[in-house]
């Protein structure tokens, strides 16, 4: 079974997570990030000066790392940030109140009307709906308005130095400096989100290393200036390496049948949407899905909340960022931007999203139950989306697979 119910902020930005992170350089760096506590400003410019040997035995040289490391310093709120991040608690209904609001929705039909030839010819090369790439844009830098302010250097150089991944950062960290050293940016150019993603659609820098692409050939892949040519169709150019399907939507929202077998709302369990409507499950107009192609059934607020139908499309999307709200969130936002209606269902707003301690205590009563879900990590993905399904079939309980206080009660 693979389905993420993780929660992302619930700001007007979305911050990356490490699917959309993840790029050309991969893991380069040993482990040398602290697990317990902070460390201070004397053993963070130790792991600097470490960290600069194994930089220049990677390719970079002296030159770029003297001009580029001067001023990095030690962000001990972005520790802070990186330990207590609210993405893990939030409800997606919460978070999509603010990700599709009224405001980000005429906001972003404004953008498409002011660069819809753009859009227009961005579609037109890579298949990627111009809806999607503009919602993704609205979601990362609220349409270019507020692109991060954070040094990028630092925010790497202080999370690959002391943060849970530390390993993955200094690979983005490396990728940083190698995006200077090519001369695409200068070191002020590179600002950001706190954890390091960068511009108007906050990409990684491992991500723009493999991605990024310059779209009005002026020499640089310039996706921080006003101009967001490049930004948006370096998008565009993501999601189509990742499995793009022209035409084809990235979910419906659908209605279940009164007596539906709650174990096929799985990932792993896909059908023609000729085939669900076999089973009652239709469009909320009442009409059958089209074949758009195989799809699955996506429940991201358990058996209370709304349904979809979801294609590859979806996947697409979830390269940028594998949380599920987040997916919904763009793909529901680029629907409203394109006129398409607001979802049907209610949410269950009564229920209230678990604390970052509580999904650890989830975690560790379901392993403690028997139920193992392969590690206590305090994110609620697969392998406890999984545990908690089994847990609720051995209880005789309705196998949603949510991760509810009611759930941790029971466990309790």
């Amino acid at each position: 079974m693979r389905q993420t119910i993780a929660m992302i902020l619930a700001m007007g930005l979305a911050l990356p997570a490490a699917g959309h992170a993840q790029g050309a350089l991969g893991n380069l760096a040993e482990e040398t990030s602290v697990r317990d506590g902070e460390i201070g400003e004397g053993q963070f410019q130790t792991w600097l000066s470490g960290f600069r040997d194994r930089a220049l035995e990677r390719g970079l040289t002296e030159a770029t790392l003297d001009r580029a490391l001067a001023g990095v310093s030690y962000q001990s709120d972005i520790i802070a940030l990186d330990r207590n991040q609210a993405e893990f608690v939030k409800p997606i209904w919460t978070y999509l109140d603010t990700a599709v609001s009224d405001l980000r929705v005429s906001n972003g039909r404004a953008a498409v009307a002011e660069h819809g030839a753009l859009l227009d010819r961005i579609e037109d090369r890579y298949g990627v709906d111009r809806h999607v790439v503009a919602a993704i844009w609205g979601l990362e830098s609220a349409y270019g308005t507020f692109r991060g302010r954070t040094d990028t250097l630092s925010a790497l150089a202080t999370l690959a130095a002391d943060s849970r991944r530390g390993a993955f950062f200094e690979g983005q960290l490396i990728a940083a400096l190698r995006i200077l050293q090519a001369g695409d940016a200068r070191s002020g150019d590179l600002r950001g989100s706190w954890a390091g993603a960068m511009g108007h659609t906050q990409f990684m820098p491992t991500s723009y290393l493999a991605y990024a692409v310059d779209w009005d050939g002026d020499g640089r892949r310039n996706i921080w200036g006003d101009d967001p040519a490049d930004a948006l169709a370096s998008t565009a150019a993501y999601l189509a390496r990742f499995g793009w399907v022209p035409g084809q939507p990235w979910g419906v929202e659908v209605r279940l049948p009164e007596e539906f077998d709650y174990l096929l709302a799985d990932r792993d369990v896909t059908r023609m949407p000729s085939q669900w409507a076999e089973i009652g499950i239709v469009a909320t107009d009442g009409t059958s899905v089209p074949d758009h192609g195989s799809a699955s059934i996506l429940l991201p607020a358990g058996h209370e909340g709304a349904a979809f139908m979801i294609f590859d499309n979806f996947a697409a999307i979830e390269h940028y960022n594998t949380a599920d709200a987040y997916v919904v969130a763009v793909g529901y936002l680029a629907s409203r931007i394109a006129g398409g209606p607001e979802l049907e269902a209610p949410w269950p707003r009564h229920l209230r999203g678990l604390s970052g301690d509580e999904r650890f205590e989830l975690q560790q009563l379901l392993t403690d139950a028997g139920f193992s879900t392969q590690g206590v990590d305090g994110k609620i993905g697969p392998n406890t989306v999984d545990a908690i399904r089994a847990y609720q079939v051995a209880e005789g309980l309705l196998p949603d697979g949510y991760a509810s206080t009611t759930l941790l009660d029971r466990l309790r």
